[in-house]
């Protein structure tokens, strides 16, 4: 009776760590990405009739990982036209990529996200209100077609290269230049991040000017608050012979509560002689987000734009963002 007894706890055993391993082989590797960011907005003053609900962007993909490192990622980015009178949507592939990571390597190729400002837009952490100052501002673009590497040294340091077409997500390769860059990336103490990137965009073309960027960062980052800082200059914009821009953005956010918090920033944009004052400007954004649930953000604000060209007025409007993703 008792042989029975135990035959029977063993294979009972078995069969439930037999269940174990199945439910472990069958569990999915990859993930779906869904992404949707919106927001409701209006104007107040010379702004007045700038209002309605707005879908700003999508991103719908899904990402694989294979073992061993290797995993692969296609999104696709569904977002409006750059064209002011155009209000259909048009869909890009934004990633089409594969990554390998071993130690401390990091290798990404494919139609890849650039390293210029993908550090502060994470650092920022409010992509969905608003863009980082480089992608707001076109100083660069955030994904493009190449190559690129990373490697951590140590704990406290590491260093990063990309070679990709420079044209973007949007564009085809049509000229012959590759955009360059380098990034090193330091950690001195716990919560400090230091960043110093360099790039060179070949332009390709007879009688036009490659551009160059420089992009500074050092920001804190601690449990209920984050400061950040960047400065960032580009020459030649545009591939045009001496049309520099440069500015520097500065934020702030606070954790008010386990589902709320509050940020703030201010970006100021320059041109060398004034070039490109049109679109010049300073601009400000207070308000707060709220997490509903595990997916959901809700993020009402306020903001400012002060454009420098004589006559312009001061912008005011209000934004309720919203994001849903996973």
């Amino acid at each position: 009776m008792k042989t029975k007894v135990i035959l029977a706890g063993l294979l009972a055993c078995i069969g439930i760590t037999a269940q174990a391993q199945d439910a472990k082989t069958e569990e999915p590797k990859g993930k779906a990405i869904v992404q949707v960011m919106a927001n409701f907005h209006t104007g107040f003053g010379a702004d007045n009739d700038n209002r309605g609900f707005e879908l700003e962007r999508s991103y719908l993909g899904y990402e694989y990982n294979f073992g061993n490192g290797l995993s692969a990622k296609a999104v696709m980015d569904i977002g409006k036209s750059s064209s002011v009178d155009d209000y259909q949507r048009i869909a890009y592939i934004k990633n089409a990529m594969v990554s390998w990571k071993r130690g401390g390597l990091t290798l990404n190729g494919g139609l890849i996200s650039t390293t210029q400002f993908n550090f502060q837009e994470k650092f920022w952490g409010y992509r969905y209100i608003m863009k980082s100052f480089q992608d707001e501002y076109k100083f660069g673009s955030s994904a493009d077609l190449g190559v690129s590497v990373a490697y951590k040294f140590a704990d406290w340091v590491s260093a990063d290269a990309i070679i990709v077409n420079g044209e973007g997500y949007k564009k085809i390769q049509i000229n012959d230049g590759l955009n360059y860059g380098l990034g090193v990336t330091l950690t001195p103490v716990k919560g400090l991040q230091i960043r110093v990137y360099g790039g060179l965009n070949e332009s390709g073309e007879e009688g036009k000017k490659s551009t160059a960027n420089l992009a500074t960062f050092i920001g804190y980052k601690h449990d209920k608050f984050t400061v950040g800082a960047e400065y960032n200059h580009m020459w030649n914009a545009a591939y045009a012979d001496d049309a520099n821009q440069y500015g520097y953005s500065v934020f702030a956010s606070a954790k008010v509560a386990k589902f709320a918090d509050i940020y703030a920033r201010f970006d100021d944009l320059y041109s060398n002689d004034d070039w490109n004052v049109a679109k010049d400007e300073q601009a400000a954004i207070i308000g707060a987000q709220f997490k509903l649930g595990k997916y959901v953000k809700i993020a009402p604000n306020f903001r400012m734009s002060m454009p420098k060209a004589t006559g312009a007025n001061i912008g005011y409007s209000a934004y309720i963002n919203c994001y849903f993703g996973f």
